[in-house]
């Protein structure tokens, strides 16, 4: 078997048959690069939809192989498997390469060796839970602040392997998926973070204990700093057990005051001790805790672990602050819709966890909840008994609401639960309006599902949108600001 321990973007590609697993956007990606430094490609996907077909024409005009619908065993002659995000570590064909001796690489592998030698952007990596996008577009803005060429890339929807092929910059916000860190052997980020853990990606992984392991390869040679949550014992531990570049130091964020090598929070300030010269006595003042948008207390950490990654590549604290200030929140994430008579409606349709709207719920003090979908096998007892003073009352949808009710009727059973059981996807009207009655004056209504929306919707952003249409519909209605343009 061939030796891939050296390969990179100078190497002679033109001497490797390499094997890409997925047609989705990372695999197209990656057979379009690996096409253009002159491999043998060939691209195998069980699926065989219109948008499958018209990426396999475009790659097939580039003299790849294509195979929609492929369901059988590794393309004969394969020398290098790259897989796609989507695929389990379980998958068929990452057992069948692992049992002939086939190297099996990540996108986020396949990245990191295709960076131009003479010109290699940094990396600063962001994964958790919940957060990632968050985090990732805020330290983006940060980077941008401090006059740096910067990008964010990885799981937040742009290639990062079209990144290092086409775009010079000098440091790149790096968001990473679960799914991304089985297969990576390589990759060295100056800096990286895991924001939380929280039940997710089980059906994926196998097992719990399966997804944190992949989640604390981020932190494998890190070169400067790993960034843990003070807050999650977990990030800590993976700290602990990492194996990084000697020198590299472990720094915590945390909504308390920090301890030293901590980024925190002292009367409503962000501030940093953990890259200033005198760290046992002082603090540098970063930003207001009110430059967060949108304001939230798990927004503020998701801001710290930002800070964190940004003071770690050496940006100034004024350009954190400035950093926040412009930073514009990606949508459906607790983002105000607006107000009918002293009732705030917010869209979080992108908590598709239990732990993300845990932590939702928990940024209001009296809310209407609406929640439900596809539950992906979890339990909803601990949330309900962590909000119960919070909620003044229930709207279910989709699927898998019985589970969240029945966990309401065990934890919270004074608080009323109105059950919409349409399964159309018009029924948000219904969800909406059947919410506004339950509300008071000074309640926020909180679309935090907990669930995800395939069975109703095509996505989250679609469930979002619907909502806040539905909210925009309703009598009365104040757009943010009072702006009705």
């Amino acid at each position: 078997m061939k030796d891939v321990s050296t390969l990179d973007r100078r190497s002679d590609w033109s001497q490797w048959s390499v094997t890409v697993a997925g047609i989705g956007i990372a695999g197209y990606s990656c057979a379009d690069a690996l096409m253009q430094l002159g491999a043998r490609v060939t691209v195998i996907d069980s699926g065989d939809s219109d948008r499958q077909r018209e990426r396999a024409s475009i790659l097939q005009a580039l003299d790849a192989t294509v195979l929609l619908g492929h369901v059988g065993a590794l393309p004969p002659g394969t020398e290098l498997l790259v897989v796609s995000p989507g695929l389990p570590p379980s998958h068929p064909w990452i057992h069948a390469a692992m049992a002939s001796g086939v190297p099996v690489w990540g996108e986020l592998e396949l990245a990191w060796r295709l960076r131009d030698p003479d010109s290699a952007a940094a990396w600063l990596c962001v994964t958790g839970t919940n957060g990632k996008t968050t985090t990732t577009l805020m330290l983006e803005s940060m980077l941008r602040a401090a006059g740096y060429r910067t990008c964010s890339a990885g799981n937040i929807g742009h290639s990062l392997v079209d990144v290092v092929m086409h775009d010079q910059m000098d440091v790149i916000a790096v968001e990473v998926g679960a799914p991304q860190l089985p297969f990576v052997e390589s990759m060295s980020p100056v800096a990286s973070v895991c924001l939380n853990i929280a039940d997710d990606h089980i059906d994926h992984f196998g097992s719990l204990e399966a997804y944190v392991a992949a989640k604390a390869r981020i932190y494998e040679r890190t070169q400067e700093a790993v960034v843990y949550n003070v807050q999650d014992e977990v990030t800590l531990r993976m700290v602990e057990e990492a194996d990084v570049i000697e020198g590299c130091r472990a720094i915590g964020f945390t909504l308390g005051t920090p301890a030293p090598s901590m980024v925190g929070v002292v009367d409503d300030l962000m501030v940093d001790r953990a890259f200033i010269e005198d760290r046992a006595v002082s603090a540098q003042e970063l930003a207001s805790v009110h430059d967060v948008k949108p304001f939230a207390p798990h927004n503020v950490a998701n801001a710290l672990a930002a800070a964190s990654l940004a003071r770690a590549f050496g940006v100034p604290a004024r350009a954190v602050q400035e950093g926040l200030v412009a930073f514009e929140p990606a949508a459906h994430r607790i983002a105000l819709v607006g107000t009918v008579e002293n009732v705030t409606y917010v869209d979080d349709s992108k908590a598709t966890n239990t732990h993300a709207a845990q932590t939702s719920l928990a940024a209001y003090d009296s809310v209407v909840w609406i929640a439900g979908g596809m539950a992906k096998g979890q339990e909803f007892d601990d949330l309900v008994a962590s909000c119960v003073t919070r909620l003044r009352g229930v709207v279910l949808l989709g699927v898998d609401r019985a589970v969240i009710a029945e966990a309401i009727a065990r934890h919270a059973p004074d608080v009323p639960v109105i059950d919409v059981g349409s399964p159309e996807t018009g029924a948000m009207v219904d969800v909406v309006r059947e919410a506004s009655r339950l509300a008071r004056p000074g309640d926020t209504v909180l679309l935090a599902p907990g669930c995800a929306s395939w069975d109703m919707f095509t996505d989250y952003t679609d469930r979002g949108r619907q909502f806040s249409a539905a909210a925009r519909d309703l009598p009365g209605f104040t757009p943010p600001d009072g702006d009705r343009s």
